[in-house]
C-alpha cells in the first residue's frame, strides 16, 4: 500500500512539475525537492529529536518547499530552461546530499537510523505509516488533478493561457504546493526516491499525446508499477539481501535521462 501510494505520489509530481516548468527533464529529485525534504527531516531527527513520522513530516513538507523555491529562483524564474533548471537542481541536490553523509559520519546513532531511509526504502511500510501521510496524498493528488486544465492552457503560452481565462500566478502557486506536498509526504515515509517522476510521464506522454487531463491519471497508475517493481528487482537480485527500492530507480532512470537530454524534440514542452 504504501509503495502504491508513493508511487502515485512521486509520478503525479512529476508530471506537474514537467508542465509547470515546461521542461521534460523536470523530476522532484532532479530539481532537488527530494534532497530539501530529506535535508529537513534528518535535521530534525539528528538535532531536535524527532522520531516520529507525525512530527517530522512537517520538516519535509518545508524543506520540499524551500529548495523548489530555490532552484526555481536560480534556474531563472520565468525564463528558465531545461538546462539551468536541472544544473541548479543537481548543484542543490549535491549539497545537501553532502550535508546528509556529514551528519551521518559524525553521528552514529543516525548513521543507524537513517542509512537505509536516505537511499529511499519501503522498509517503513506500516498502518500508521500509511494512516499519517494518506490525508496529504489524498490533498495532494486532488489538487494535481484539478490543475490539469489551467497547466494545459498555460503549456500554449502565457499570452494564450491568459486570454483562456487561466489565472497564472494562482496555478503556479497551486502546482509548487501540490508537488511539494506529494513529495514531502512521500519523502516523510520512504525516503528520497528518485527518477520515477521523470520516467512515467515521458511513457505516459507517448500513448496519451500532450494532454494534462490524461497524463496525470495515468502517471498516478503507472508510477507504482515502476515504484513495486523495483522494489521486487532489488528483493531477488541481491537474495537473501536486499538493495532498496531508491537504488534500483536511480540505476534504471540514470540511461533514461541521459536519452532524454540528448533527444532534440525534449527541448521544450
Amino acid at each position: 500500500m504504501l509503495g502504491l501510494l508513493a508511487g502515485a505520489a512521486l509520478g503525479l509530481a512529476g508530471a506537474v512539475l514537467q508542465a509547470l516548468t515546461r521542461n521534460p527533464l523536470a523530476d522532484p529529485g532532479l530539481l532537488g525537492i527530494n534532497a530539501g525534504a530529506s535535508a529537513a527531516v534528518v535535521t530534525a531527527i539528528t538535532y531536535l529529536g524527532i522520531t516520529s513520522l507525525t512530527g517530522y513530516v512537517w520538516f519535509a513538507f518545508f524543506g520540499a518547499a524551500a529548495v523548489g523555491a530555490l532552484v526555481w529562483f536560480l534556474g531563472g524564474s520565468r525564463g528558465a530552461t531545461p538546462v539551468r533548471l536541472a544544473l541548479a537542481g543537481t548543484a542543490i541536490s549535491a549539497a545537501l546530499y553532502g550535508y546528509l553523509q556529514a551528519v551521518m559520519i559524525t553521528d552514529d546513532a543516525a548513521l543507524g537510523k537513517m542509512r537505509f531511509w536516505t537511499v529511499g526504502s519501503l522498509s517503513s511500510a506500516t498502518d500508521s505509516t500509511i494512516r499519517q501521510v494518506l490525508p496529504f496524498l489524498l490533498a495532494g493528488t486532488v489538487l494535481a488533478l484539478a490543475l490539469a486544465r489551467p497547466l494545459n492552457a498555460m503549456a500554449m503560452g502565457d499570452d494564450t493561457a491568459k486570454a483562456l481565462g487561466a489565472n497564472l500566478n494562482r496555478t503556479r502557486a497551486l502546482s509548487m504546493l501540490a508537488a511539494t506536498v506529494l513529495c514531502g509526504a512521500a519523502t516523510a515515509a520512504c525516503g528520497p526516491i528518485v527518477f520515477v517522476g521523470l520516467m512515467v510521464p515521458h511513457v505516459v506522454r507517448s500513448f496519451t499525446g500532450p494532454d494534462l487531463r490524461w497524463i496525470l491519471p495515468y502517471a498516478a497508475i503507472l508510477s507504482p508499477v515502476l515504484l513495486l517493481g523495483a522494489d521486487v528487482i532489488g528483493r531477488i537480485v541481491a537474495r537473501p539481501a536486499e538493495l532498496q527500492v531508491g537504488i534500483i530507480t536511480a540505476i534504471l532512470g540514470g540511461p533514461v535521462f541521459i536519452f532524454l537530454v540528448r533527444r532534440r524534440r525534449t527541448a521544450q514542452l
